[in-house]
């Protein structure tokens, strides 16, 4: 091992390894690209992650910057889950449930923690954390803080973030702070110290001062209800007092450590009523999608005929026993979850009046093996992912953009456009009730031609979406992929504001450098020649 992982080890009470099978394990996350850490650390507790931050800091003020990377299951498909440094694998120990009171309804729980694990403590109790994303299953905690996830059900129940009350961070420096809401005294009480988070306070309230009309003029930009875009500089100063969480959620890494983090939790209701609806022509989404939203269903999801189609090519039998030969333009999966079984059928009855009246397909489901049948179209996703044809992969490509939801139906046609422009099956799915259209293109990147054409497609959708007002990222950041669009979407004034504050809590650029403030040629250097997702074969992957 080099000299920094023999003194890490010395110093740490988790393992440290620079093994060659493990770095390249840890180069890959669910990303188009790949990037060997030159040290991985499984930390046993804060403690640990505060030594590492603090002897990667004094490195760097001597002119040595070791970069830090923290990393939770790996399902990050910006890149951001990569690293050249040291490689914080919290999976291994920095993984239990704290704690969890049902009466208050919070829990505390470590980084690591997947929300498999956390769903299967919390339903025991009636309780569940609502914005789960699709891969729960493997996905922790702490990515998807780090992503600001969304899932599913937030088109009813909102943002990870909503449910945040407090989180541990640790500082680059080393430095360990919690966040929450301050008063105007408490903050001033911050500004006053002579630490890195009172510095961090002092910087950070200017810079939001000086920028107020650029920051609210970005704000006014972004139409789509769902942005994992850049830092979230909107919400820290608030009726509530100055707050640093909505900052840290979202920033992947690059500003703070996240150790711990205390979250608010609901009541479970596990008997729902689901819905399959199809409707003939794409345009009729555009006049029913408001009015099933009126109805506040959990869920909202849909997927495309292409995507239907293109699974039958790859496994006629999959979906030939729940779905009629030429499936419909689009299906929506709708699901009502209220407490009360008579609000769930009333809204089950509007639903089918609303189907009925574009001319579209219904049929409902109330026991669980009969939704499971629902469920299996929309999961035959996974069979998109995992099977190539021929040389080519469905690669993430633009696949996490949310535009405003009045805007679906045409982003749809322009993605299909796009697509087909490029000779690709326009396969789309995501959460329509909340602007989220995912699309991954097919793709051989051992290729140079489509190498190309994976940046042109993405240039192509990228332009589309920040015209209709929408965002790169609905919730799964920018990591090292979507970075070099930020000053597109946001504009130079607005880029530099992000810029500043990367500055000010890292100025070192030790925290995940190149994540959020990546450029093209630096994403194409770092480009894979195979993709594939087989750190994930054994959960199945999800999207």
């Amino acid at each position: 091992m080099s000299k920094v992982a023999h003194y890490l080890q010395e110093h740490l009470l988790g393992e440290v390894t620079a093994s060659p099978e493990v770095r390249r394990h840890f180069a890959n996350d669910a990303s188009i690209v790949r990037l060997a850490p030159a040290i991985v650390v499984y930390p046993r507790n804060e403690g640990d992650v505060r030594k590492t931050t603090r002897f990667s800091w004094q490195l760097a003020q001597r002119g040595r910057t070791v970069p830090i990377t923290a990393r939770g299951g790996g399902s990050d498909t910006s890149g951001a889950a990569l690293g050249s440094g040291i490689m914080l694998a919290f999976t291994a120990h920095m993984n239990k449930i704290l704690t969890l009171d049902p009466r208050k309804e919070f829990v505390v729980v470590e980084p690591g923690v997947t929300y498999d694990k956390l769903e299967q403590t919390l339903y025991t109790h009636g309780l569940f954390l609502p914005p789960y994303p699709s891969s729960h299953n493997y996905a922790t905690i702490g990515g998807s803080l780090a992503n600001g996830a969304i899932g599913e059900k937030s088109v009813k129940y909102g943002r990870l973030l909503d449910y945040v009350q407090v989180l541990r961070v640790v500082l680059a420096n080393g430095e360990v702070i919690e966040t929450g809401p301050l008063s105007k005294r408490a903050l001033n009480r911050k500004m006053g110290t002579s630490t890195l988070e009172g510095e961090i306070y002092r910087s950070l309230d200017a810079v939001l001062e000086e920028n107020a009309e650029v920051i609210a003029n970005a704000r006014k930009h972004i139409k789509a209800p769902y942005n994992s875009a850049g830092y979230n500089v909107f919400d820290v100063k608030g009726k509530d007092g100055f707050d640093l969480t909505p900052l840290l959620v979202n920033s992947q890494g690059t500003l703070g450590i996240i150790t711990e983090a205390t979250l608010e939790v609901v009541t479970h209701n596990p008997i729902t009523t689901m819905a399959l609806v199809g409707l003939e022509d794409l345009n009729d989404l555009h006049d029913v999608l408001p009015d099933i939203l009126k109805l506040k269903p959990s869920i909202c999801d849909m997927i495309n005929r292409e995507a239907i189609e293109q699974v039958a090519r790859i496994n006629p039998n999959q979906l030939s026993s729940i779905l009629p030969a030429r499936p419909a333009s689009i299906y929506l999966l709708v699901e009502f979850d209220d407490q009360k079984d008579a609000v769930q059928k009333k809204s089950l009855k509007k639903l089918q009046k609303i189907a009925e009246k574009a001319g579209g397909s219904f049929e409902s489901a109330t026991q669980p093996e009969e939704q499971d049948k629902f469920w299996k179209i929309r999961q035959s996703i996974t069979t998109i992912l995992t099977q190539p044809i021929g040389q080519q992969k469905a690669v993430p490509v633009a696949e996490d953009v949310c535009v405003p939801v009045n805007s679906v139906v045409e982003y749809l046609h322009k993605a299909t456009e796009i697509y087909h422009q490029h000779g690709l099956p326009a396969v789309a799915w995501g959460q329509a009730g909340m602007g989220v259209v995912r699309m991954q293109a097919l793709l051989d990147l051992g290729q140079l031609g489509d190498r190309q054409k994976l940046f042109k497609i993405s240039d192509s959708l990228y332009d589309a979406a920040i015209e209709m007002g929408g965002s790169l990222s609905a919730a799964a950041g920018d990591g090292r992929v979507r970075s070099p669009y930020l000053s597109q979407l946001y504009g130079p004034e607005m880029y530099s504001v992000l810029l500043k504050v990367k500055k000010i809590f890292d100025p070192y650029d030790m925290l995940n450098p190149g994540v959020k403030t990546g450029s093209k040629a630096e994403l194409k250097a770092l480009l894979r020649g195979e993709y594939n997702l087989a750190h994930h074969h054994e959960h199945l992957p999800r999207s």
